[in-house]
């Protein structure tokens, strides 16, 4: 490549003709204010889009409060649901980056946010509204659960190998922010005449409630973000693909496992967000855990930037492993701080608890720079052994690798309904969660022996 070439400024526009964020010339000079900027404003998207996500768990619990008669279980369906509907649209956002482009996309899956939290904020001032609608508004808002796949799919693009951990960790792990900003906020929201010419609240125990509110802080962001993300980040021409290029990579055996380990990381992450709370209300009653619950997800989504970055310094696998041998621990030392033939104690609990979000989100962080490396590197391999060009293998293991980031979060994002079903099905059976964090410890420890067996021993490929 000549120096000519190397140092050619990216053609001004919405979509780049090229792209070359390896040649050190070209980053240091044009691509890494480029992709920054995409980055920043990527992460901004993101976090509103896990607020949506994470709507349901500020307002199904206040629902009846505001005149609805729903079960306990049709309560907790809709909490559920979103992280259904988000896990299985993340497959076909997946692959949908190289098909219309980076910007149009993340545009156009912030915009579409809009129609859950504008439907939801008047339906709940209705009593009259049916469940049949409110499980519809759950699943649309699983639509934003499902642009996590896409968003660090499209960062993958933008960044050069050695920058990968740092950057999928900052967009993924302030992104996840948006879980503890959602349960900080919307609280607070609810109890404040923010749209006043729009509604006139509810008298609750006394005091007025605009539970509407929970959803309509957001769309004055989404707004801001869709506007952002159309004018401000780039298409990268050199991304395009089709999808029968992009499925290839659900015959490669490393799409598989790593989808074991996301799960076992991001899974616990917004597995153990979704349920926390609830678990500790079973276990604590006299703990008003709603004031402490959001600080579990704000450490495990400040982790997840940290977990990136000491993947790029000291390598993901070593990482990963150490962060399973610290979840295996720590969830065995759960059980010595269940109420049982002792007392008891939250403090440990809650102390046990926020170790595990910690090595949650460090694992997510440490895992995806892992994805990104292996199949950066064994794609690159592979076609140039085919005898392909230098430009070629390039351009196939990028687009390989954001089709993995994005499939792969999809199974992680299972862990939001299971872990909490986990726990309901074990407090039901045994009237204690012992049962479910057995299967846990399992699953870590599992985890622990794939890592070192497939990635971290001398003979591991």
């Amino acid at each position: 490549m000549s120096q000519e070439h190397s140092l050619s400024p990216p053609q001004r526009g919405a979509v780049l003709q090229q792209w070359q964020p390896e040649d050190p010339a070209f980053w240091q000079q044009y691509g890494k204010h480029i992709a920054r900027r995409n980055l920043w404003i990527s992460v901004f998207c993101l976090m509103l889009s896990f607020c949506v996500w994470m709507l349901f768990s500020a307002v199904a619990v206040n629902l009846n409060r505001v005149g609805f008669h729903f079960t306990t279980e049709q309560l907790f369906l809709l909490t559920a649901l979103p992280a259904v509907s988000g896990a299985l649209l993340r497959v076909p956002y997946s692959f949908v980056i190289p098909l219309v482009g980076g910007r149009r996309w993340n545009a156009f899956s912030t915009a579409i946010l809009l129609v859950p939290c504008l439907w939801l904020g008047f339906a709940v001032q209705d009593p009259r509204t049916s469940f049949a609608t409110f499980v519809v508004i759950a699943l649309l808002c699983g639509f934003a659960g499902a642009n996590f796949a896409s968003s660090m799919g499209n960062i993958s693009f933008f960044f050069p190998r050695a920058k990968q951990g740092s950057a999928l960790g900052i967009n993924g792990g302030l992104g996840n922010l948006g879980v503890s900003v959602m349960q900080f906020f919307a609280p607070l929201a609810i109890s404040v005449a923010i749209f006043g010419l729009m509604s006139d609240g509810v008298q609750v125990d006394g005091e007025p409630l605009w539970l509407e509110n929970a959803a309509w802080i957001w769309v004055p962001l989404l707004t801001v973000a869709t506007l952002a993300a159309w004018f401000g980040m780039n298409d990268l021409a050199a991304a395009k693909s089709s999808l029968r290029e992009q499925l290839t990579v659900l015959r490669r055996p490393h799409l598989w496992i790593m989808a074991v380990l996301y799960l076992a990381t991001f899974g616990s992450f917004i597995g153990f967000s979704a349920g926390f709370a609830m678990l500790s209300k079973t276990q604590f009653p006299e703990v008003v855990i709603l004031r402490y619950a959001f600080f579990g997800p704000f450490l495990g989504a400040l982790a997840r930037s940290v977990g990136g970055m000491l993947s790029d310094r000291f390598g993901g696998v070593r990482v990963t492993l150490l962060n399973f041998i610290v979840m295996a621990l720590f969830t065995a030392l759960l059980f010595l701080t269940l109420p049982g033939e002792g007392q008891g104690s939250f403090i440990a609990f809650y102390v046990v608890f926020m170790v595990l979000f910690i090595n949650a989100g460090l694992g997510s962080g440490s895992t995806f720079q892992m994805i990104a490396a292996i199949f950066r590197r064994q794609t690159y391999e592979r076609i140039k052994s085919d005898g392909g060009s230098d430009e070629k293998a390039q351009r196939e293991a990028v687009t390989e690798t954001s089709a993995a980031l994005g499939f792969i979060s999809a199974i992680g994002a299972l862990g939001g309904f299971f872990i909490p079903q986990t726990f309901g099905l074990s407090l039901s059976v045994s009237g204690t969660p012992a049962g479910a964090m057995q299967v846990f410890l399992a699953f870590y420890l599992i985890c622990v022996a794939i890592t070192w067996w497939v990635y971290g021993r001398k003979k591991a490929d």
